[in-house]
C-alpha cells in the first residue's frame, strides 16, 4: 500500500501501446483550454459512440490492493471501493451495464490503448507522461497528510513541525520525498526512517518508535476510522488530479464520461459516494479534462 498509484511513470506502457496511440482518431470532439470540455450541448448519451451504443456494455479496470479506492468486499471477490462505485454511477448515467475487471496496476494503460478496455479507474494521477498516451477525465484531488497517534500528542500542526522528530516515511513514495524535502530546510534534522508500505509504517507509531508519518490521504481515512487509535491532520501536500483514463482515439467517449461525472457532482451523487468511504475532502468541484499539471 505505498504511493505506487501517484506516481508518474510509463514505465509499464509499451511502444505498441504507444503506437497505437499515435495512430489513433481524434475527430469526435476535442479539449478546449482550461480542461474544459469542448463537448457543446449534445447530452451524455449523445457523445457516446455508436458502437458502444450497439454493445451496451462499459468495460472499466481498476487493480485491487489501494482501499478505501478499490478493494474487494471482506471474504468475496466482489469489488468496491470508491473507483467501482463511481464507475458503477457513470455507467447508469450512460445507461449502459457496467463489466469490471480487475488486472494488474501496470498493465491498465497498456490494456487500455489495445481496446481491451473503455476506462480506466484506479487511483491513477493525470500527469504529463502518462498524457502521452491517454486522456483523463478528473475526478478526485489528494495528496499526503501526516498522520500521528490519536489526540496528536506532540502538538504537530505543519510540516515544519516534523523537524527534530522521528518520522517514519514509505519506501519510494511520493510522500517520502515530501518528508526528505521538508527535512533540507530543517536546523534540527528528523530522524526518518523507512517502512515498506503504510501499515508497517503505522506500527512505528503504535510501539512509539516514531511520532508521525505521511500517507495519501484516502488510505489516513480509512486508518482513522477503521482503527480509531490514529488522528490524520487536515492540511494536503503535494496534492494532484487523479483521473478516469480514455484512449486518445475515444473523445465521443471521454466527453461523455465528463459530462456524466458532472451531473453526478451537480446532482450529489458524486459526493455521497465519497462521504460513504470517508474521502470528500477529495471532491473536485468540476469535471475537467486533462487537468492535471
Amino acid at each position: 500500500m505505498t504511493n505506487r498509484r501517484r506516481a508518474g511513470s510509463l514505465a509499464a506502457l509499451t511502444l505498441a501501446a504507444l503506437v497505437t496511440v499515435s495512430c489513433g482518431r481524434s475527430d469526435q470532439g476535442g479539449t478546449s483550454p482550461g480542461g474544459e470540455s469542448a463537448a457543446g450541448g449534445k447530452t451524455a448519451t449523445e457523445l457516446l459512440p455508436a458502437d458502444l451504443k450497439k454493445k451496451g456494455v462499459l468495460r472499466v479496470a481498476t487493480a485491487v490492493g489501494y482501499p478505501p479506492m478499490e478493494m474487494y468486499k471482506p471474504g468475496t471477490t466482489e469489488l468496491t471501493g470508491v473507483d467501482p462505485d463511481l464507475a458503477q454511477a457513470v455507467a447508469d448515467e450512460l445507461g449502459l451495464k457496467l463489466e469490471l475487471t480487475n488486472a494488474a496496476f501496470d498493465g491498465l494503460i497498456p490494456g487500455l490503448t489495445s481496446g481491451r478496455f473503455d476506462l480506466v479507474m484506479s487511483s491513477m494521477t493525470d500527469s504529463p507522461q502518462r498524457r502521452q498516451a491517454v486522456d483523463f477525465v478528473d475526478y478526485f484531488r489528494t495528496g499526503g497528510v501526516i498522520m500521528t497517534q490519536k489526540g496528536n500528542p506532540e502538538g504537530i500542526k505543519t510540516l515544519e513541525d516534523l523537524c527534530g522528530k522521528a518520522v517514519v516515511l514509505a519506501k519510494g513514495s511520493s510522500n517520502l520525498d515530501i518528508g526528505q524535502q521538508q527535512n533540507a530546510k530543517c536546523a534540527d534534522k528528523m530522524k526518518i526512517s523507512q517502512s515498506e508500505d503504510a501499515p508497517s509504517g503505522l506500527l512505528q507509531l503504535d510501539s512509539k518508535r516514531a511520532v508521525a508519518t505521511i500517507v495519501d490521504y484516502p488510505v489516513a481515512a480509512m486508518f482513522v476510522k477503521e482503527k480509531g487509535t490514529y488522528e490524520a491532520l487536515p492540511t494536503q501536500y503535494g496534492a494532484a488530479p487523479w483521473g478516469i483514463a480514455v484512449a486518445k482515439n475515444q473523445n465521443g467517449l471521454r466527453d461523455a464520461v465528463q459530462k456524466s461525472l458532472q451531473k453526478l457532482i451537480d446532482d450529489g451523487g458524486y459526493k455521497k459516494i465519497l462521504d460513504s468511504y470517508g474521502v470528500g475532502g477529495s471532491a473536485v468541484p468540476k469535471a475537467t479534462v486533462n487537468d492535471g499539471q
